[in-house]
């Protein structure tokens, strides 16, 4: 008889061990700034909540300041929900490849960028290849503010794509007729709008998956074909002579585009960094997330609730079920 209380006992005692081991699964999500990441960013925090039953913290950020703190491990920030490669490889090669500190997805999805035009602007006015914004004609169309040159949004501060594509606009000879301009994407969103509805030029660094392609009617232009002998692209983590020592004067590969987490998180939170290396998305899912929220202005939790709610088996699978 004393056995068996003795091993009820023990038994109740590892069963509230591990209940409050399972309530302390907890995870920082940092957030960048484009829609795509933040999507997911908050179908990573719904998934912990609802079916983990964890904690899910949100913190915005750049991709420095991301990968940075799941270097250091300490829980600031645990995972970056939308890692494109090769855009953010020095950073990968730093902290993954190098350090050893930061896990990436093996599940990725597939990335297309390049420059777009509202497609009735590129129509009207023959506007087919990246060449042709080096054209007087097309870049007077696309000056707004009087000073001569065209704009054209390449990305928002911190972005490593930003920083490719201003190399861009030098080595496609674009310098003389086209003004790079970094600012938040809700800027740009907000002149894509304005463009179209005024029938106004504009061209914009653009991507796949994005909400974009669900909000306006817009092209992607066409650039040389992909050949890493003209893909050099130094980041300014590498070197402060970065935009001296890069060429690129060819489109972008397609990318690899997946989430990385910090090594520690293993150890705090096994549950959560578990259903981490089982995640992963298709490119259709995020430009639908994408535009829900910026196109439909609905809450980012909401969206990822709903989802998840539709898509039960591959949740399921994710959490190993």
């Amino acid at each position: 008889m004393k056995k068996t209380i003795l091993s009820l006992s023990l038994a109740t005692v590892l069963g509230l061990a591990s209940f409050g081991a399972h309530a302390a699964e907890k995870v920082n999500i940092g957030v960048p700034s484009w829609t795509g990441a933040q999507a997911i960013a908050h179908l990573l925090a719904a998934v912990v909540t609802e079916r983990i039953g964890g904690e899910a913290e949100l913190v915005p950020g750049n991709n420095a300041t991301i990968f940075q703190a799941m270097d250091q491990g300490k829980g600031d920030i645990d995972v970056h929900p939308d890692v494109w490669l090769p855009n953010q490889e020095s950073f990968t090669k730093k902290y993954v490849d190098g350090a050893g500190t930061v896990q990436l997805s093996e599940n990725p999805y597939e990335g297309n960028q390049g420059f777009c035009v509202p497609k009735k602007f590129g129509e009207d006015n023959k506007i087919t290849d990246i060449a042709d914004l080096g054209r007087p004609d097309v870049a007077k169309l696309m000056d707004s503010d009087g000073n001569g040159k065209g704009e054209m949004w390449i990305g928002a501060p911190g972005w490593a794509s930003a920083n490719v594509n201003e190399v861009k606009v030098r080595d496609y000879s674009l310098m003389e007729f086209i003004e790079p301009i970094r600012a938040e994407e809700a800027v740009k969103t907000a002149r894509i709008k304005d463009a179209v509805a005024k029938d106004e030029g504009y061209a914009f660094y653009c991507y796949k998956p994005h909400a974009v392609w669900f909000m306006f009617d817009v092209t992607m232009l066409s650039e040389p074909k992909f050949d890493p002998e003209k893909y050099k692209m130094v980041q300014p983590s590498d070197s402060p002579d970065w935009f001296k020592e890069s060429k690129v004067a060819t489109k972008d590969a397609l990318k690899n585009v997946q989430i990385a987490w910090s090594k520690s998180l293993k150890d705090r939170s096994p549950a959560i960094a578990e259903f981490f290396g089982r995640f992963g998305l298709k490119a259709d899912d995020v430009s639908s997330f994408a535009y829900e929220i910026s196109g439909k202005g609905r809450e980012p939790a909401e969206v990822a609730k709903e989802w998840i709610e539709k898509n039960p088996e591959r949740v399921d699978a994710w959490l190993g079920m």
